[in-house]
């Protein structure tokens, strides 16, 4: 838990501030153009501040990369599936069996007694 809190001040708090420079530095507005073989075409542009294509661009990179770490680890989360279905069943058997053993010994305690 504490490697987490230094990740995210050695981490987090410099790319932060280096978004808030880099957001105050590119206020100006540019021009996104999809269309590589007619960029005047205003159908497929948009304009906006600088900074908010960096955002988007930061949000899109974190997004993706949140999504290839999920698919790399699906193995591991089949297998944790896999191994709590089993922990559960051998706990289940074992309280079959402690129940069973329980019954043995309070049927064989009267007999016990009674001698």
């Amino acid at each position: 838990m504490m490697v987490r809190k230094v990740v995210n001040l050695v981490v987090l708090i410099p790319l932060a501030i280096v978004l808030v420079v880099l957001c105050v530095a590119n206020r100006q507005t540019v021009t996104l153009a999809l269309n590589p073989f007619r960029p005047e075409d205003q159908m497929l542009s948009t304009s906006a501040p600088f900074f908010v294509f960096l955002f988007l661009a930061f949000l899109l990179g974190a997004l993706v990369g949140g999504f290839a770490v999920w698919l790399s680890q699906g193995k591991h989360r089949k297998r944790a599936r896999i191994e709590a279905r089993s922990a559960a069943r051998w706990e289940s058997e074992a309280d079959k069996h402690k129940k069973r053993a329980d019954d043995v010994v309070a049927n064989q305690l009267p007999k016990l007694s009674s001698r």
